[in-house]
């Protein structure tokens, strides 16, 4: 409950790929330009000041900040340069609590003594140095409240001054998605809150994680507790710990939530739905493809690489143009259409930035096709119910969350949208998904023999709920998220009265809301990486 507690945890609830204060650069020049104008990473950049040995006055003289907020910064700074010169087993169980109170999670530790987050974490329950949990006063004071409401604190320690009070019902937990940007908004926030009042509506007592105070998921009503905490492994297990859940959904907040599949897994976490091993075989493009071949299922031809000339050679056995992307990324982020060698060796030189350790996905780009999303849910019987086939109305290679789409499908004949919902059935069924799932398909049009017909390519599939799910419940009047999470609690469809797939007899039209005359600079021709700050349906 110190500024600089809050402050780091902000910082790492941010979910800009940092744990705290992480270094930018040291070079002057670019330290006076980013100080002297406000920026997303001017944070940053006032931290890189102080280490490279800027005064208090120097800095604030730049960006013209409080001298308060400045000494919490750099009191940081300089704690983070004092524990670069030592190890984990130098430090004592008082110096170790001290780090915490200041907010420095056990990443940040961890990268600065030179050992692994685990480690960190093991000393630190050893030492019983664990948060305890304040309730947020709603009424300030003036009324008695008992809203679960709350926020983690190292400010005490032991229970006696917890106030999580966590009850013996049974509970299920639904990890939210954490800051709205594009790519990951408030469709994934949707999804949550009709998972937490399906829940509710059962008998569960619901556990809503979140830490974005502007999405639906953190009014105070909508779930019976709610943990206003970032979305990391370490922040997620110790409410795990404290709160004892009988399940935890992953499936609903996006890609927030599933990069902590495997993780929450291997902590013995129980995540209910489909099993973090089948997310990560639907995500691992070598898994993936394995799956498809047994399946007899299409693919674009497609390569891995990571390094460019890896990259190159791969990109001359597809030929151009490619789609490249890192992956484990959502809404399109790094993704573009390339359509000569010296292309790709510049977005291999950027990508590294954004995929870190994971390998770069080249795809041939299928000129002139038709792009169909499917959302589909299937439950432990085996059962698959087909939620609604969308056909896009902008042609592959325009991002799915900027094309306009409609349901059911104008374009397609019968027979191959029949194809699409048993190749999607397939995958379901080789995946195991129980829950929510959607299915991105593109559709090319090939003469053999003089004779023209259809060739179905699957680009991706996403064992979780998708963008398209709000839109879909709509349109067809099944609210898809409330019946995904009774799967994943154990319902089957028939126990929940679900039948046949509904086709309405009209046609719903979803379009993109793109935010270009706010950002007058920014280029305005649609691709593979989404633009799209909201949507609108008729």
């Amino acid at each position: 409950r110190t500024f600089q507690e809050s402050f780091q945890k902000a910082l790492r609830g941010l979910e800009v790929g940092v744990d705290g204060m992480n270094e930018k650069t040291q070079d002057r020049e670019t330290l006076e330009r980013e100080l002297g104008e406000p920026g997303p990473d001017r944070i940053w950049y006032v931290g890189d000041a102080f280490a490279a040995g800027w005064t208090l006055e120097e800095v604030h003289q730049f960006t013209k900040i409080d001298p308060w907020f400045l000494v919490q910064i750099e009191e940081i700074v300089k704690i983070e340069l004092t524990l670069e010169k030592t190890s984990l087993d130098a430090i004592d169980a008082g110096t170790l609590r001290g780090l915490k109170k200041k907010g420095f999670s056990d990443r940040r530790l961890a990268k600065l003594l030179k050992t692994t987050d685990a480690a960190v974490r093991a000393r630190r329950i050893a030492e019983n140095i664990r948060p305890v949990y304040k309730r947020v006063d709603t009424c300030a004071a003036e009324f008695a409240t008992d809203t679960a409401y709350l926020y983690s604190t190292y400010e005490g320690h032991g229970d006696g001054e917890c106030e999580a009070e966590p009850t013996n019902k049974k509970k299920i937990m639904v990890l939210g998605g954490g800051p709205n940007r594009i790519g990951q908004g408030i469709e994934f926030d949707y999804c949550c809150v009709h998972a937490a009042l399906a829940m509710r509506e059962d008998g569960y007592e619901t556990i809503m994680v979140n830490c974005n105070p502007e999405t639906v998921s953190t009014d105070y009503d909508t779930s019976d507790r709610l943990y206003f905490e970032p979305l990391t492994l370490e922040d997620v297990l110790e409410i795990v710990d404290k709160e004892k859940p009988l399940g935890v959904i992953v499936q609903y907040g996006g890609q927030t939530p599933l990069k902590l599949a495997l993780g929450l897994e291997a902590a013995g976490v129980p995540i209910i739905g489909t099993s973090p091993d089948m997310i990560d075989a639907a995500e691992d493009r070598e898994r993936f493809q394995k799956l498809l071949h047994t399946l007899g299922l299409r693919q674009p031809p497609n390569a891995t690489a990571r390094a460019e000339p890896e990259a190159l050679e791969k990109a001359a056995e597809l030929g151009y143009p490619l789609v490249v992307r890192p992956s484990y990324v959502l809404g399109g982020r790094a993704m573009e259409i390339v359509h000569e060698q010296r292309d790709l060796e510049r977005y291999m030189r950027e990508a590294v930035k954004v995929s870190h350790d994971s390998p770069v996905l080249l795809d041939r780009f299928l000129n002139d096709a038709i792009e169909c999303d499917v959302d589909a849910i299937r439950d432990h019987t085996g059962r698959v119910f087909i939620g609604g086939v969308m056909e896009h109305i902008e042609q592959a290679g325009v991002h799915s969350g900027d094309s306009a789409c409609s349901l059911p499908p104008y374009y397609l004949s019968k027979a191959t949208v029949d194809e699409l919902k048993r190749q999607t059935a397939a995958m379901a069924e080789g995946l195991n998904v129980i829950g929510l799932m959607n299915v991105q398909f593109a559709i090319q049009e090939v003469e053999e023999n003089g004779v023209k017909k259809d060739v179905i390519f699957v680009l991706e599939v996403n064992p979780r709920a998708s963008r398209t799910v709000p839109f879909v419940s709509k349109a067809t009047g099944i609210q898809l998220a409330k019946v995904a999470a009774r799967c994943m609690a154990g319902q089957s469809l028939d126990d929940q009265g679900i039948g046949a797939e509904v086709t309405p007899p009209y046609f719903s039209v979803k379009e993109a809301v793109f935010p270009f005359v706010k950002f007058p600079g920014v280029d305005t021709i649609l691709g593979p990486e989404m633009k799209s700050t909201g949507e609108v349906m008729g």
